[in-house]
């Protein structure tokens, strides 16, 4: 079984201990984060905001809600209505003439929403060499996400990111993963929901070395782009050569990119998507466009229209035969997981050429994923705010 390999050690904190994982899984194992830096906690928000973009090497933790909503005020302008069903459908903040440029025959009106969740100027800047911890079941940050712009060796641990304009596509993302060709980055245990747009995205520079795990994605949503209570946008991932390990997640109440991978024509992606725990997803779970290369095993998907949908020059493996685990078990030399469907929809996805290409790359061949029930199992006990910290 593939648990969470090593703690660093405990460190004291005005009484307060700490415990950050040690070692990622996956493409991000090598990401140590502030390392052996003293741990502190921000008394204000203006103080966390500086010590998360500086270069000095940090172990920031968080023991309560760093609200940021009303931080930066609020703003009106234009938006438009692309969904039109009912009820409650997300509305969209025509950001760079969106609106015009991509639904010219929507409905329009005017509307009102904070600004700190908008944007590259208001999201919180993470410089390199930091750790951004949480203590305890209900740290976090609300109103506002996190950017990770030409930075590498980042953690953030048992956070609680929520509520970011959840009714306005375009309102802003919980994290921005928009990195270095040396990015390296553990995001790891936190709890998200409640978001205008996407719970994580990468930009279109890489996103190497990257590993996502033992994250709640919560999609329960008053507001939803299909009007069904879950939301639509769960992780994107678009960058030039990203290398990202997406594990032991639970991804529930969603409709769509559970992750999208994948969409630009040139660029790819290489994602192993392995031992997630998928439950009521109104929509599809797995994406996979132009440029992708995804393997995905050991990942169990109870109650979902479409686990994976994937185009033409999209490559994804995914297992579900004795027949595919044998194939893959050969290729990686290791052994392979499969998949498993609950009361969901059929798969049929197995480019080899996915195996050709990851086969040279430790961070999937070393891996040793759980079966598919047991990864089931130890990621609603796992997952989450409250387990490691």
């Amino acid at each position: 079984m593939v648990v969470l390999r090593s703690l660093i050690a405990l460190v004291g904190l005005g009484g307060v201990s700490v415990q950050a994982i040690g070692t990622a899984l996956g493409y991000g194992s090598a990401t140590t984060g502030g390392g052996s830096a003293a741990a502190a906690t921000p008394t204000s928000n203006a103080q966390l905001i500086s010590w998360l973009s500086d270069s000095t090497a940090r172990t920031i933790v968080l023991t309560s809600t760093f609200d940021f909503t009303t931080y930066y005020g609020t703003t009106s302008g234009k938006i438009c209505k692309p969904w039109t069903c009912s009820p409650n459908p997300q509305v969209a903040i025509d950001s760079n003439r969106w609106c015009e440029n991509y639904q010219p025959f929507a409905a329009t009106g005017t509307a009102s929403w904070y600004v700190a969740g908008t944007g590259y100027s208001y999201m919180l800047k993470v410089g390199s060499n930091k750790t951004l911890l949480g203590k305890g079941s209900s740290a976090g940050l609300k109103g506002i996400g996190l950017l990770l712009q030409n930075s590498n060796n980042v953690i953030i641990q048992n956070l609680v990111i929520s509520d970011i304009n959840a009714k306005y596509v375009w309102g802003g993302d919980a994290s921005k993963l928009c990195l270095t060709i040396v990015g390296s980055t553990n995001i790891d245990h936190n709890y998200i929901k409640n978001i205008g747009r996407q719970f994580i995205v990468t930009g279109y520079n890489p996103a190497k070395s990257v590993t996502i795990s033992n994250n709640i994605f919560d999609g329960s949503a008053t507001y939803s782009a299909v009007c069904n209570g879950k939301h639509y946008w769960v992780a994107l991932f678009t960058g030039n050569a990203d290398t990202i390990t997406f594990a032991q997640n639970y991804i529930y109440q969603t409709s769509g990119r559970g992750p999208h991978v994948g969409g630009t024509s040139g660029y790819t992606q290489y994602v192993h998507i392995v031992n997630n725990y998928f439950v009521n997803v109104g929509g599809h779970a797995l994406d996979s466009q132009t440029g992708a290369v995804v393997l995905a095993e050991g990942n169990y998907f109870n109650t979902v229209t479409t686990p994976s949908v994937a185009g033409s020059a999209g490559k994804e493996y995914f297992i579900q035969s004795s027949s595919d685990v044998s194939t893959c078990t050969s290729s990686l030399g290791r052994a392979c997981q499969a998949n498993t469907l609950t009361s969901s929809g059929s798969v049929s996805h197995l480019n080899t050429a996915v195996l050709t290409s990851l086969k040279t790359q430790s961070a999937v061949t070393g891996y040793r994923p759980m079966t598919a029930s047991a990864a089931a199992t130890y990621v609603q006990a796992n997952a989450g705010v409250g387990k490691v910290n």
